[in-house]
């Protein structure tokens, strides 16, 4: 199923993705699926971010290749960082390019989406705690980044976390392509085959140091091939079994 968040006539709400149209679907599917008989049609309404996280957690290094373009050794456990929930934005909305930064950089991850409280959860159990998988754009601020030293201003503006366009529950994560796109031109290919760390290892890792709650993301780190991104540009993060989701660069007013 391809859970779906999304406005219509002013209020925000939940559904699956038929294709053309929207099943509208009762309460949150972090709870219980509940599904009406009301269609919506896609046009209609305005796609939101698939589920708004209290935080997000990024994975730093996790991929081999990606590793070696910035020859830097594998980390033995997980490097992690949290992006937080103001920076999530949806399909189609802005990247905002910040004055403070003359570097921004894209970079297409796999994300995983919590469906319920999670702690200390062992790695055997951690697909029970997966609703499914979602694109997301991991938009670091390059140069802040190796300013600061460490990641929070890099990685924490406002419109630094695109997420969507939904949350595909029936994914096989161990062997997933990732694409990035840049104004239609390929600049990142990567799939999960190459992580170091795998989906159900960062859950059970991440949940030991902190609760992750219903609806927070994992983003499950970057393959090789990153690159800048300059206002105006349009980029866009596909995974085929997923969709795409497509942002616009803009500078800061």
């Amino acid at each position: 199923m391809k859970i779906v968040r999304f406005l219509f006539q002013g209020t925000p709400g939940y559904g699956l993705d038929l294709g053309e149209n929207i099943l509208k679907i009762t309460g949150d599917p972090f709870s219980e699926l509940r599904f009406t008989d009301i269609s919506i049609p896609k046009k209609d309404v305005k796609m939101l971010a698939p589920c708004y996280p209290s935080k997000v957690v990024g994975v730093g290094l996790n991929y081999r290749r990606h590793a070696e373009e910035l020859r830097s050794e594998t980390p033995d456990t997980p490097l992690i960082f949290l992006k937080p929930s103001t920076a999530v934005i949806g399909p189609d909305e802005n990247i905002i390019y910040p004055k403070l930064s003359k570097r921004v950089d894209y970079e297409g991850e796999l994300a995983v989406v919590i469906k319920r409280r999670a702690s200390k959860v062992a790695i055997a159990e951690a697909d029970d705690y997966i609703l499914g998988y979602t694109c997301f754009n991991d938009v670091t601020a390059r140069d802040l980044q190796e300013k600061d030293g460490q990641w929070t201003r890099a990685k924490g503006f406002d419109s630094f976390a695109p997420v969507g366009p939904c949350i595909e529950t029936e994914l096989e994560a161990g062997k997933v392509t990732i694409e990035t796109f840049v104004n239609g031109e390929l600049r990142q290919k990567g799939n999960t085959a190459d992580l170091i760390h795998t989906v159900p290892e960062l859950v059970s890792y991440i949940s030991q140091i902190m609760t992750l709650l219903p609806g927070d993301v994992i983003a499950t780190g970057t393959p090789a091939g990153i690159d800048e991104l300059h206002s105006g540009d349009t980029v866009e993060v596909k995974i085929a079994q997923i969709g795409s989701l497509r942002n616009l660069v803009v500078s800061q007013p």
